[in-house]
């Protein structure tokens, strides 16, 4: 069995394919830097992440797949899934080797894998962009925090910047503990120390950083909400399958 450990970053993934047609080495298993080895290893790399490396490998790949396919590879990445750095390493390496395309080759395991993750992360973009609501603090940001299941905060970027771009805001993940602010020109990544984080201990917003008002609007569309819904038509079962649970917790409509 041979390991390849490295940085777990997407540059690091890249070189490592870089290692193995350099060295002509395959890895049964990737590693992080800071992972135990399992215990019967024949081989083991430390891959360094190296920039002019890596990108010489996605150059190589941009000749090779798609823009489609490229932007698959990206989004399997952010899924953040335990497998996904193993699958990509395989896909990647079977686009260098073969002489035609592999994209729409569905009889390839690993194809077909990546390809179903890309759709399940996507449609995790997209509801996202569905389920966000912002809260208007007393600075005069509007504050949307949720958790998303993929670390798809990157990928809604440009809806959020285009649909709001008259207003400063602040997209938080909160289980990630990075977010989005945009000031009216550009987006920057964020964090936020312990002491001035707009969230609770258990993810929900501090209503103590709210503007005057904003609870006065979430109290009036929940009340709008309630009104508007017809008892005898309500379905739990169906509300949940296109609007799953795990949104439910930054829903002004369903606190």
């Amino acid at each position: 069995m041979t390991s390849f450990t490295y940085d777990k970053t997407f540059e690091g993934l890249l070189c490592c394919i870089f290692f193995a047609f350099e060295a002509k080495e395959t890895p049964d298993i990737l590693l992080g830097s800071h992972e135990v080895k399992p215990l019967f290893l024949d081989k083991s790399f430390h891959i360094i992440t190296e920039t002019d490396k890596s990108a010489r490998v996605w150059k190589g790949l941009e000749k090779k797949i798609s823009a489609s396919a490229q932007r698959m590879i990206l989004t399997v990445w952010m899924s953040e899934l335990p497998e996904a750095d193993l699958l990509l390493f395989r896909y990647m390496t079977k686009a260098f080797n073969s002489s035609v395309s592999i994209e729409v080759n569905f009889g390839d395991e690993d194809v077909l894998k990546c390809t179903e993750i890309y759709k399940k992360v996507n449609s995790s973009v997209h509801r996202v962009i569905q389920f966000v609501r912002f809260q208007k603090t007393k600075d005069g940001i509007y504050f949307a925090p949720i958790a998303p299941e993929y670390n798809t905060l990157a990928m809604t970027v440009e809806h959020f910047r285009n649909r709001y771009a008259d207003q400063r805001w602040i997209i938080y993940d909160t289980k990630r503990k990075f977010g989005l602010y945009y000031d009216l020109h550009t987006v920057t990544e964020i964090t936020f120390t312990d002491n001035i984080s707009p969230v609770n201990e258990d993810g929900k917003p501090d209503t103590g950083k709210y503007d005057d008002q904003e609870l006065l609007f979430q109290k009036m569309w929940k009340q709008y909400f309630k009104t508007i819904a017809i008892k005898e038509r309500i379905n739990i079962r169906l509300q949940r399958q296109h609007m799953p649970i795990r949104y439910w917790k930054y829903l002004t409509e369903m606190q």
